[in-house]
């Protein structure tokens, strides 16, 4: 008797944590989903070339759950290893055939250094989807700006090398081309795969 007593008191127990578990996680996705509308992150469309030399447009990537990150292919080594996280990240949620296929996007913010011919050799370094993005300083800037990325030039050198400081982030778009979400240095490949399954599960079209 005492032992069914116990069982039914530790049951009752582990709803209640499960609950408040779960209440506590619904009030972070809604206070999530809050600053990301407040930030109004990605409006708009933009017009860059890719790797490839092809027009390229946000347009091009709807119907698509899409990473990207902005960076430049001189970066010594925070890009690289940003870069190396986004593809395992992409890798980990290709193991799963449920899961429809995600694009990793490279969008330069160094375009007087990073022509076509500089990011195709560059992306080919990481995963065989990743799409990398130039344009003149006006068209990156633009895009620059829609997702709210920092960047600076730092002072040239003897041989007019130079580094550029700017916002590590990679940007989540939904199908609907929609900024969902963001990742900064602290997430691993392992989190950002999770987080996008989730986002995956409850996704619904703004559209239908």
């Amino acid at each position: 008797m005492r032992l069914l007593v116990s069982c039914i008191i530790g049951g009752a127990a582990v709803g209640v944590w499960s609950y408040l578990r779960w209440e506590k996680q619904e009030k972070k996705k809604l206070e999530r989903i809050q600053q990301l509308r407040i930030l109004a992150v990605g409006q708009g469309d933009f017009n860059l070339s890719d790797h490839k030399g092809q027009p390229c447009s946000k347009k091009d990537f709807k119907g698509s759950w899409v990473l990207m990150y902005f960076g430049f292919t001189h970066c010594p080594d925070i890009c690289p290893d940003e870069l190396e996280k986004l593809s395992s990240a992409v890798s980990l949620l290709d193991k799963d055939p449920a899961l429809p296929p995600i694009l990793p996007i490279f969008i330069t913010v160094d375009p007087e250094r990073d022509s076509v011919e500089a990011l195709a050799k560059y992306v080919s370094e990481f995963h065989p989807r990743l799409k990398g993005l130039t344009g003149t300083s006006e068209q990156v800037k633009a895009v620059a700006q829609a997702y709210r990325v920092y960047f600076s030039a730092g002072p040239r050198d003897e041989d007019n090398d130079y580094i550029i400081d700017h916002t590590v982030h990679i940007y989540l778009l939904n199908p609907d081309g929609l900024f969902t979400d963001y990742y900064n240095r602290s997430k691993n490949e392992q989190e950002i795969a999770e987080s996008v399954k989730r986002h995956m599960s409850t996704y619904k079209s703004v559209f239908s």
